[in-house]
């Protein structure tokens, strides 16, 4: 059955009561007590309705503090249906209200900087992101005019021309971000921003990368081209003078050899297709060899002694023969003859350490945190006569990456220098 049949019939049986009770008192004392009793149980069933009236208006004046009235005859019908009807709107707000928290969890974890604003740019709401990138704070700045909050005249110019399809490219804070405005609704739009510092960045390095080895490889290939000119238009070198020339360029050779090897091995690091194969590796026994390679280097021009304390540990073999013998190969090339050079290798309760410590020519501190930097000299002369490339100490860098390890530089100009790699506890091998 309908519910407006419903009502409509539970209406009409309570008026046939009335009636029936009005007829019924004029056949027993009289049309006029008859009458009388009528009007009062017509009067009764108006107050009742009435007063379920006041009630309802009541509830619906504060829906969600007071309790749903009960109800009687077509009452109970229509009150039994708002008792769902806010059932299913308690639940619909619940529902919503996951809904907004998970979708505020999850733009707070988003990269990217998210501002909502309304249609005269007061800051509603903004994500962790949006804070760092554009300076803002939700709890104190919510309410207030973005424009007022970003002291940018780039953004204020953009935020004026309205010119929303092209997006805006904006230094601030140190960082470059990407903006973009995006309206929606009616009132409101959103302000999306994307930190491209740091891919800048590494398209920065790739280029001074390319360039820089262009440039290392070019000087060689200089030398060797113009010496082979002069040999093809002076066939009647004397020997001596052809001899030089040869051994000029066997240097300028092996040169090239070098940055082409230090080349190849920072991408294969950096290449994910090359995955880090650990096994043990024997510190003392590397060491030792190590050790007699440095010698060698050095020609008896420098006292380097090793000291081998620590454990051994798990990794590649040849990328920590590679990161450590870099090392001490600079020590040895920019320590001056006579100077002392110590290794050691020393357990430690955050993990084992190798120090490299010198009496050399020492850095200054301006340049210790780029010595990582591909191609990045301190002194460009210098390095060509020592023969560096350049690459050793981002050869290191990236080992050590790949081995969860960190290197630290401390070191004063005319002193000496100390470079210490620090290993991971969890690398040791009992």
């Amino acid at each position: 059955m309908s519910p407006r049949l419903i009502f409509w019939t539970s209406a009409l049986v309570r008026v046939a009561l009335v009636v029936l009770a009005t007829v019924f008192a004029c056949y027993m004392w009289g049309m006029v007590y008859g009458l009388l009793l009528g009007f009062l149980g017509m009067c009764v069933l108006f107050i009742v309705q009435l007063s379920y009236l006041q009630r309802l208006s009541e509830w619906l004046d504060h829906p969600a503090s007071a309790r749903l009235p009960d109800g009687w005859g077509a009452w109970t019908d229509i009150f039994s249906r708002l008792y769902k009807m806010r059932r299913g709107d308690e639940k619909n707000q619940a529902e919503l209200t996951e809904w907004l928290a998970r979708f505020r969890q999850a733009m707070t974890l988003l990269p990217d900087g998210v501002v909502i604003m309304d249609d005269v740019l007061f800051l509603e709401w903004c994500n962790p992101s949006a804070e760092r990138h554009m300076g803002l704070s939700l709890a104190q700045d919510k309410g207030m005019r973005v424009t007022n909050l970003v002291r940018s005249p780039e953004f204020i110019d953009y935020i004026i021309l309205g010119r929303y399809e092209t997006p805006l490219t904006l230094s601030f804070r140190d960082r470059k971000l990407i903006a973009h405005i995006i309206p929606f609704e009616n009132r409101r739009q959103i302000l999306v921003t994307h930190d491209v510092t740091e891919s800048e960045r590494i398209d920065m390095m790739r280029r001074d990368f390319i360039a820089n080895a262009s440039h290392e490889l070019r000087t060689p290939l200089t030398v060797i081209n113009g010496f082979l000119e002069i040999a093809a238009m002076q066939p009647d070198l004397d020997i001596a003078t052809r001899n030089a020339h040869i051994k000029l360029m066997t240097e300028q050779g092996e040169r090239m050899q070098r940055l082409v090897d230090d080349m190849l091995t920072l991408t294969r690091l950096e290449s994910v297709d090359h995955p880090l194969r650990p096994d043990r590796i024997n510190m003392r026994g590397l060491l030792e060899q190590i050790l007699q390679e440095a010698n060698a280097l050095s020609g008896g021009r420098h006292e380097v002694t090793l000291e081998c304390n620590g454990p051994d540990i798990r990794g590649s073999t040849d990328e920590i023969r590679s990161a450590l013998t870099n090392l001490v190969t600079n020590a040895i090339r920019y320590t001056p003859e006579h100077g002392k050079i110590q290794l050691r290798w020393l357990p430690a309760t955050q993990g084992p350490k190798f120090i490299v410590e010198d009496n050399g020519i020492g850095i200054s501190a301006e340049h210790i945190s780029r010595l990582t930097e591909r191609f990045y000299r301190v002194d460009k002369s210098r390095s060509r006569e020592t023969q560096g490339t350049g690459l050793g100490l981002a050869i290191v860098k990236h080992v050590l990456l790949r081995h969860h390890s960190h290197l630290h530089i401390e070191s004063t100009p005319n002193v000496g220098s100390k470079f210490w790699v620090q290993f991971p506890a969890s690398a040791v091998v009992e």
